[in-house]
């Protein structure tokens, strides 16, 4: 019998779950490295009008890359599609790396976010043929402690580089790291191609290519109605247009009456879009926050990342060990009403100008609200799935994830860009992300049928 976790490290799994993990560590460090680093980059390159647009621009092409590489996976096997995500993100990263203008840098963001969106997929596609099911727990338990240990570190090392080398080298960095960890995965690919060759080939997924297009190009419509001047109203009516484009384009790419929130899974998918769209709605503008109105160095304004992320690993741990003692449902609606309540802490404190320690402390809450909803959502996904429709929701709830950050990301900017002051641009933003929040509390309650 197999031995379960402990043989992810052992022959024929340890170069590959070495490498993947090494990916899913460089990811997850760059992600929250970027969000330490940008208010210094958007201070330097002017470019306080694209800053939303720099992290909701990635989460858009994300999905492009996520629908492409789950097409391309099934037609030819995973090894074209990580090949080809590796190159698009360090593409990014040289892109932005070397960028001396913020819509250069943003450039690079949106191949970046391509990229990444692929490889998420790829990887996830590995797993399932690489490793038997009996090790599944223990390689998702691997990239969850590739994620948590950027947390750790990430915001601080990212705020020592840019303070004592260059913000350019947050992105540069990155890229010598890849090439290494892309090769431990190389011999185990191969094999993986051939057996896709000998198998039936389903055709390319022409329709869903086209709508996951259509709503990254909605959402950077989004980001970009705020400076249309054809008319008065030209900012809202382009961005309500946007709204509607890309609701309309994603209603193909999940589940039937997911925008409605049908009981069960429909509204599963959905609350975890309203949950993520909340709480990285806020973050991005938490360092942001911090640096501009309470003068915090960037190494000292990530660590508020540090303490969400912290919270987060806690809280899936603890709802891991409750198992069925606490309900799906309770899990659910008590982490989207810890998120509810960190944010109105967050737009209290900028409202009333109380001390920074406020908002920090309530983010650990947001932290632990996300490790007790998220792992929920994503079994409650896969229990309510069957064989034939395990990829398409799979898939639906990482859209879901990317589509609703995007979403938000590109609201709260044009909220920022609509007041004249500081305060109030923050205050404007958490109180936007207070209302999705509310909304994902609403909706919480009809994941269980």
């Amino acid at each position: 019998m197999t031995e379960p976790a402990a043989n992810i490290l052992k022959r024929p799994y340890r170069w590959v779950t070495i490498g993947a993990c090494a990916l899913v560590f460089l990811a997850t460090f760059e992600s929250l490295a970027v969000t330490t680093i940008m208010p210094v980059v958007s201070r330097e390159l002017d470019g306080a009008s694209l800053y939303a647009l720099a992290f909701a621009g990635p989460l858009a092409t994300g999905v492009i890359g996520m629908v492409a590489a789950g097409n391309w996976s099934d037609r030819r096997g995973p090894g074209a599609p990580l090949f080809a995500s590796v190159a698009l993100f360090v593409l990014g990263l040289l892109i932005a790396g070397t960028a001396m203008s913020m819509p250069l840098l943003v450039s690079g963001r949106l191949v970046q976010g391509l990229g990444g969106g692929a490889l998420t997929v790829a990887l996830y596609v590995v797993v399932a043929r690489v490793y038997p099911a009996v090790l599944h727990p223990g390689i998702f338990a691997a990239f969850s402690a590739a994620w948590v240990i950027p947390s750790l570190v990430g915001p601080f090392a990212a705020g020592i580089v840019a303070q004592l080398l260059s913000w350019h080298w947050v992105f540069l960095g990155v890229v010598g790291l890849v090439v290494p960890a892309v090769v431990m995965i190389v011999p185990v690919l191969r094999g993986l191609d051939r057996q896709s060759a000998d198998a039936d080939v389903p055709p390319w997924a022409v329709g869903r290519l086209g709508w996951a297009g259509l709503a990254a190009l909605a959402v950077l419509g989004l980001n970009l109605s705020a400076g249309a001047t054809l008319f008065p109203a030209a900012p809202a009516v382009l961005a309500a247009a946007a709204v509607v484009v890309a609701l309309l384009a994603v209603r193909p790419l999940v589940p039937g009456d997911t925008l409605l929130a049908r009981r069960g899974l429909p509204s599963v998918i959905l609350t975890r879009g309203l949950a993520g769209a909340a709480f990285f709605g806020a973050e991005v503008y938490l360092p942001y926050l911090l640096i501009e109105e309470y003068a915090f160095p960037p190494t000292f304004a990530g660590l508020t990342l540090t303490g969400g992320a912290l919270a987060w690993a806690g809280a899936a741990a603890i709802q891991g060990r409750l198992g069925a003692r606490l309900t799906h449902r309770a899990a659910v609606w008590t982490g989207a009403v810890l998120v509810l309540a960190a944010i109105l802490l967050a737009l209290v404190t900028t409202a009333l100008h109380w001390p920074a320690a406020v908002a920090i402390a309530g983010w650990i809450f947001a932290g632990g609200g996300m490790g007790l909803l998220y792992p929920r959502l994503s079994v409650m996904t896969l229990a309510l799935s069957s064989k034939e429709n395990e990829g398409f929701n799979s898939s639906a709830m990482s859209i879901s994830d990317s589509l609703g950050g995007a979403l938000a990301l590109a609201a709260t900017g044009i909220v920022f860009a609509a007041f004249t002051t500081t305060a109030a641009q923050f205050a404007g933003v958490f109180a936007l992300t207070s209302v999705i929040a509310v909304a994902a509390v609403a909706v919480a309650p009809r994941v269980a049928r």
